[in-house]
């Protein structure tokens, strides 16, 4: 009896041709897959290809399936483990059997120039613009009925927004989100027509207008399928795919890389696990880096999301890395470590039946940031005219106790840790430049005249900041602005301090009207700032704002 050929046996294998990145090691389920040869870069990497469904399934096999008779180096497996090799995952669950490394191989690919050009693009961008066109498409027809249909457009933008209908999504489908559209399609339609009900008499103007909102509603569902297949068809072309790193390296972290590796439709490219250093022995997949090293790999691989999976390390520790502003600017995902705990109120998303959650971002950006911003420039500009006799009359009382020089500039560090000039009514004179950047200011400073006092109690003194938050250097309600000197010395002694420059700086804050002005503790202002980073909305905008109203009225100042 002929002795079989193990080359030949794998030679008749299926293959998957994957490109090469030139001079990048690839990455690979275990060190020892790639321990017994030295890899070419100069052509195209192959490994066994694994009994997959066709990439519009959507959905792999389940992790670790026998091979069930086929092939193995000649011989039948007849459902028993294959001494490492995988067929469809890693063998149990990501570690060798009989103590050789599984060589399932997760291999990096070059990014394409399409995808780099990409990069920026997010599916909100695309879905938001077609849903107020098919809102507005009424108009291209009749002006009739133009302010119950701009006012149908903004409610049904309105109400997808707060349903969470334009968040980032890695399973993408029409179907998914389907009920949640047409409940707030027939809520902003039923709004507008008992609206126009009450102002108008006429019967058929009435039913004309209906007609044409339920014309624009079919053209939105219409809309989304389009925009949904739209997305689908460029992330599988891999025009559009987004830079990943995974926290973790267990079996799920593992299997994560090589679902994300296989299917584009997710739109994520995966470059590399981020771990301790526990798991980098034969069971464990080679890593980019540790926790430590995350900020300088994100910008080292350009990385624009992550996903935290089996991660060896403390939620502590690992959330006060992510909030560093090297990392916050990241999309934050997780897979959940109760997988049968569901999410409730939000339609579940998922990578190969894998379930993940879209952690609400760490820092403002995306139409968030465009929201607040917006609100600011609204904000700012009715104020300087309301407010614009008492600007004048502090700028003359400023002048009468003091003399000419009726504003005090100073440097301060705003988002990210830019430097920027703060403007502010002076109140009094400090010594020289050393002191105002150095001295840490006390209410009963004898330098203060009546005046001086007075707005600063009222905090009147802050409203030439108003030209700030024009200028894009603050924000209405956000973390308060401090010096150079202090931010780098409450650093080094409050490690969440940093932290707060994940957003632009505050004309007023939420640790402010909570009573941590003047000479409180550090540490409590940081934990008031980050919590509000981290749980921001327009509503909490409204709600500092209002306390800090009542705060100057009661003249609760320093």
């Amino acid at each position: 009896m002929n002795a079989v050929n193990p080359a030949a046996a794998v030679g008749h294998e299926p293959t998957v041709e994957l490109p090469a990145v030139p001079g990048v090691q690839p990455l690979v389920a275990t060190p020892g897959a790639l321990a017994a040869e030295q890899v070419d870069h100069r052509a195209p990497q192959t490994i066994p290809s694994q009994r997959q469904p066709p990439a519009d399934i959507g959905r792999p096999p389940d992790i670790g399936a026998p091979n069930n008779g086929e092939p193995n180096n000649g011989q039948p497996n007849n459902g028993q483990p294959n001494n490492g090799q995988t067929n469809g995952g890693p063998a149990n669950n990501g570690r060798p059997d009989n103590g050789r490394a599984a060589t399932t191989a997760v291999l990096p690919y070059e990014r394409s120039r399409t995808s780099r050009a990409t990069g920026w693009v997010r599916a909100w961008m695309i879905t938001a613009p077609v849903d107020l066109a098919a809102m507005l498409s009424p108009l291209l027809i009749t002006f009739q009925y133009w302010r119950g249909t701009l006012v149908a457009a903004g409610l049904t933008i309105g109400g997808f927004l707060v349903g969470g209908l334009y968040r980032p999504r890695r399973h993408v489908s029409i179907l998914d989100h389907l009920p949640s559209l047409a409940g707030r399609l027939m809520v902003a339609v039923a709004v507008v027509a008992v609206i126009s009900a009450m102002r108008h008499d006429s019967v058929d103007n009435m039913v004309n207008f209906v007609r044409t909102l339920a014309m624009a509603a079919g053209l939105v569902i219409v809309g989304r399928v389009i925009t949904t297949r739209l997305t689908v068809f460029a992330r599988r072309r891999r025009w559009v795919e987004h830079t990943t790193l995974i926290i973790g390296a267990g079996p799920v972290a593992v299997e994560l890389a090589r679902l994300l590796r296989r299917y584009p439709q997710y739109g994520l490219r995966f470059v590399g696990w981020i771990d301790s250093g526990s798991r980098t022995g034969p069971e464990g997949p080679p890593l980019a880096g540790t926790l430590a090293d995350l900020e300088a790999v994100i910008a080292m691989t350009r990385c624009e999301v992550l996903i935290i999976a089996d991660s060896d390390y403390p939620e502590p520790a690992l959330m006060e890395v992510l909030a560093r502003p090297g990392c916050a600017r990241c999309d934050l995902w997780a897979v959940p470590r109760l997988w049968g705990s569901g999410s409730q109120g939000r339609v579940p998303d998922d990578i190969g039946a894998i379930p993940v959650v879209h952690i609400r971002h760490t820092t403002l950006s995306g139409p968030r940031w465009l929201i607040k911003r917006l609100s600011d420039i609204l904000f700012v500009m009715a104020a300087i005219v309301v407010l614009s006799p008492l600007l004048i009359l502090c700028a003359l009382a400023t002048f009468i106790e003091g003399g000419r020089g009726i504003f005090f500039r100073q440097v301060r560090i705003g988002r990210n840790g830019r430097p920027f000039e703060l403007i502010k009514f002076r109140t009094m004179r400090p010594a020289d430049e050393h002191e105002a950047q150095t001295n840490w200011s006390i209410a009963n400073d004898p330098r203060i005249g009546p005046v001086g006092r007075f707005m600063r109690r009222s905090s009147l003194d802050e409203l030439p900041q108003l030209w700030n938050i024009l200028r894009g250097d603050m924000t209405v309600v956000g973390p308060r602005p401090e010096r150079p000197h202090f931010v780098e010395k409450f650093s080094a002694e409050h490690p969440d301090y940093a932290m707060r420059h994940r957003v632009p700086v505050g004309l007023t804050g939420l640790a402010q009207v909570s009573g941590l002005r003047g000479d409180t503790p550090i540490s409590d202002r940081a934990r008031f700032d980050n919590f509000y980073i981290e749980n921001w909305s327009l509503w909490l905008d409204v709600k500092v704002t209002v306390r800090t109203v009542a705060e100057v009225l009661r003249g609760g100042g320093r």
